[in-house]
């Protein structure tokens, strides 16, 4: 008859910190009090599913052990006994973790079945109850103490520890330029984290229209497409430290952070990025709106205190007025004083930009707006991802000594503007890239610290938001641009 053991307990750690030691199988002579030695056999790795464990207790008994399973999305493994001077015969064994959301803990779920000889039941359950499941969560806990964690995610002042691993990781690749259909989900590797270096697994990654744009292949030096290297699309994502790469300090395993940079690859489950992208994320901060905010958010930063230098009267047009940024953009403009006119596709779009702070809005599907802009006294500011089908009219809506930021090109790069066209009404044209206010990493966490506070205090809405699974990129790059989207779109991975 088969035995069975079960024993749970909360590890007062982070669920991705725990589950960098337990994965590794041949971790447990580093924390574990029965183990003396253990190795891997054959030269294999230690999350290899297969690898065999060999290891000796420091009562003397010897035992094998094979790795059946390991999920690192369900943070879940398998193994069993191959040969054992112990007598637990058939043995099988599942650990479990699970995040516990208050505090940022984890519950850890550890059972096995096996069979023994006869007589020796409830001895046997008694061993493996007490001797290895309970100590196991008590040794655990004091490697964890000790700053054990350091020696999966990186290196400590002991000295050199044991190289990091390639993880499992999914992804959308792009083997040619073209419509949403070139976005194609597959399996990956993510390599460990170079000097500098944080790799993160993502819960949430955001899509934002310069992801549109290397898809269809108008940056391809920020996204090369080459045979046998395809590109990821991609520029910020929130999710949890897996581990560090030397020279990074201030980040541990099981952190929440979110990114974003100017090298694209974020739409991935793992990801390594330069510490210089990396912001930590508020606890009310969840990683869903961490990704639909972020690049966004430091956007509207960008264009309003440090382009548009909008205040109270500035009269600020922002096309696209319901989507990700220009929401952003109407609340924040507003609550500065100043006078938002908007421009939409639709009545239900109008609704929801006049929610969010838009006092004029217009519905408009051909692109004119100017002549009611400038029945309002013209544009102060124009915030234009249009493009070049709005080139004139954008043109005709500026007011005197007006400023005209391009943020984007949805219909189309935009032609270029000779300054004789721009002297005639003394305006000026900016074409900013968000990235280049973002560096140093200092200024990239004065600018997250704004925008968080602008969530906290009300300023900003909690963003309206539109989510789909990572492998659904397609599905969701054709819902962007089919002009039917409000809000932000964010992929979970």
């Amino acid at each position: 008859m088969l035995q069975k053991v079960v024993r749970s307990t909360i590890i007062d750690a982070p669920i991705e910190r725990v589950w960098a030691v337990i994965r590794d199988f041949n971790s447990h002579d580093q924390w574990h009090d029965v183990v003396e030695t253990s190795r891997i056999e054959g030269g294999e790795k230690s999350d290899q599913v297969g690898c065999v464990r060999a290891f000796t207790l420091k009562d003397g008994n010897f035992i094998r052990e094979q790795l059946l399973t390991l999920d690192d999305r369900e943070h879940k493994s398998t193994y069993c006994i191959v040969e054992a001077t112990v007598p637990l015969q058939r043995y099988v064994a599942t650990v479990t973790l699970k995040p516990v959301t208050d505090g940022n803990r984890t519950f850890w779920h550890w059972e096995s079945t096996f069979a023994t000889p006869p007589g020796q039941e409830r001895e046997l359950r008694e061993m493996v109850a007490t001797g290895v499941y309970e100590a196991g969560f008590e040794n655990l806990r004091r490697h964890l103490r000790q700053g054990g964690d350091l020696r999966v995610a990186g290196s400590t002042a002991a000295g050199p520890m044991p190289t990091a691993m390639p993880v499992p990781s999914r992804r959308i690749a792009v083997r040619a330029y073209g419509g949403p259909e070139v976005l194609v989900p597959e399996n990956a590797e993510a390599a460990p984290p170079g000097v500098g270096e944080v790799r993160i697994r993502q819960r949430a990654i955001g899509v934002n229209f310069i992801d549109v744009y290397l898809r269809r292949g108008w940056i391809p030096p920020m996204m090369p497409v080459e045979p046998g290297r395809p590109g990821v699309p991609g520029m910020e994502a929130a999710g949890t430290v897996i581990d560090v790469g030397e020279g990074v300090n201030g980040l541990l395993p099981g952190d929440r952070v979110a990114y974003l940079g100017p090298g694209a690859g974020a739409y991935a489950s793992v990801r390594s990025v330069p510490l210089e992208w990396v912001v930590p994320l508020p606890a009310a901060v969840e990683d869903d709106v961490a990704a639909a905010l972020l690049l966004k958010g430091l956007t509207a930063d960008v264009l309003l205190h440090d382009l548009g230098h909008v205040r109270g009267g500035t009269r600020l047009l922002v096309h696209a007025a319901s989507g990700g940024v220009g929401l952003l953009l109407c609340a924040w403009a507003s609550s500065l004083g100043a006078t938002v006119i908007g421009t939409v596709s639709s009545e239900e779009k109008a609704r929801l930009a006049r929610a969010h702070g838009c006092e004029h809005v217009i519905v408009t599907r051909d692109y004119r707006f100017a002549q009611d802009v400038q029945r309002l006294g013209g544009a102060d500011v124009i915030v234009d991802g249009l493009g070049d089908a709005a080139r004139d009219e954008n043109f005709a809506a500026l007011a005197r000594r007006g400023h005209w930021i391009s943020l984007g090109q949805a219909t189309g790069p935009l032609a270029p503007l000779s300054p004789d066209q721009l002297v005639a009404k003394s305006a000026t044209f900016s074409r900013p890239v968000v990235f280049d206010f973002t560096t140093p990493r200092a200024e990239l966490m004065r600018r997250a610290a704004r925008v968080w506070a602008a969530l906290a205090d009300g300023t900003l809405r909690r963003p309206v938001i539109e989510r789909y699974a990572l492998d659904a990129a397609a599905d969701a790059h054709a819902r962007l641009e089919s002009r039917g989207s409000t809000g932000s779109l964010v992929l979970m991975a």
